[in-house]
């Protein structure tokens, strides 16, 4: 049987892991008897945590909420993804970098000495794309209440290019799920003007109160909210991959194109052929995509595929043949290191 202090740490990382803990299954996992978790409880309460009983076949403990906040435990694996998770926060868009970096400082106060240091040596440098905007976290709230309660959402939405001075017509919406990705924040919500699902930028969302009425949820294409964001962005219906998808066959080795193919698959054919698919949102797009290996290419198919490259080579050769704009010449010539 391990020693009290270390039973007790143990027992509160339990009761702290999930909201309900029956008595037999508290005794099982810390291998005591009942007798030992009711007087390892009672030595939790007397140190001000509040521990709750509930009866039934099942009876148990729960941790409840309380007036005052104990002293906190973090197990080294705790200790690690709270640093993580309040430095990198910087980087998440929501407008909270002073706020998790105070909250760091006030966790790390109140941590063992050896925490302490395990959180002081683990430094994270996080940087941010330039172009990452930040979102009052206020609105964040006010999303993800909506999202809670599923009540319609009133607010005002901002296209792109437009300022404060620009009159937005309102939307209204029932939210579903509030998402973060590549550091901007997304509502996915059932649009009720249109009348179909879309995924609103949340840095360009007003919203206004009071809410609207309570709605029953509707099913998510493909009832998955990572796919379903993945796939719009793709430009597909959120329900399947890319819409274009190619193969075609590169004379350079599968080791190098796949260094620079994140989600297409690579298929070695000899030492310096490989067959490529991939896909992407339009088959221009697709063709141009496969152009940046700079490498001879045999279009596997599909026709769609062939014709984009075609016309891709229309277009680029139209642009290589047109002549120079005056005064850019000289320029070219004189752009050369010195």
């Amino acid at each position: 049987m391990p020693k009290t202090s270390a039973r007790l740490l143990a027992l509160l990382s339990l009761l702290q892991a999930r909201r309900d803990w029956p008595g037999a299954l508290l005794a099982e996992r810390l291998q005591v008897s009942p007798r030992t978790v009711r007087r390892d409880v009672d030595r939790l309460r007397e140190l001000g945590y509040p521990i709750v009983t509930f009866k039934g076949p099942d009876g148990g403990y729960r941790l409840d909420a309380g007036t005052r906040l104990p002293p906190l435990l973090f197990d080294d694996d705790q200790a690690v993804a709270l640093a993580v998770a309040l430095q990198i926060a910087t980087i998440s868009g929501a407008g909270i970098a002073e706020a998790a970096e105070r909250a760091l400082n006030t966790v790390r106060q109140v941590m063992p000495v050896r925490l302490r240091h395990r959180i002081d040596t683990l430094r994270v440098t996080a940087v941010e794309r330039p172009d990452t905007p930040q979102i009052d976290s206020d609105v964040l709230m006010a999303l993800s209440a909506a999202v809670h309660a599923r009540e319609v959402l009133r607010f005002a939405y901002s296209p792109p290019g437009t300022d404060d001075d620009t009159p937005v017509a309102p939307r209204r919406a029932e939210p579903h799920h509030l998402v973060a990705r590549g550091g901007r924040w997304y509502l996915i919500a059932w649009d009720l003007d249109r009348d179909d699902w879309r995924i609103f930028r949340a840095d360009r969302i007003t919203p206004r109160t009071p809410t609207g009425p309570r709605f029953p949820p509707r099913q998510l294409p493909g009832r998955d909210v990572a796919a379903f964001v993945t796939s719009r962005f793709q430009g597909s219906d959120g329900t399947a991959g890319w819409p274009c998808r190619g193969e075609v066959i590169l004379r350079l080795p599968a080791a190098v194109v796949s260094l620079h193919t994140r989600d297409g698959v690579v298929q070695e054919l000899g030492p310096d052929r490989c067959r490529l698919v991939l896909g992407s949102w339009s088959w221009p797009a697709l063709a141009a995509a496969i152009g940046r290996f700079d490498a001879d290419i045999e279009v596997v198919g599909p026709a769609d595929l062939k014709h984009a490259f075609a016309h891709l080579a229309r277009r680029y050769a139209a642009a290589a043949a047109a002549p120079p704009r005056a005064g850019e010449a000289g320029r070219k010539r004189s752009s050369g290191p010195a």
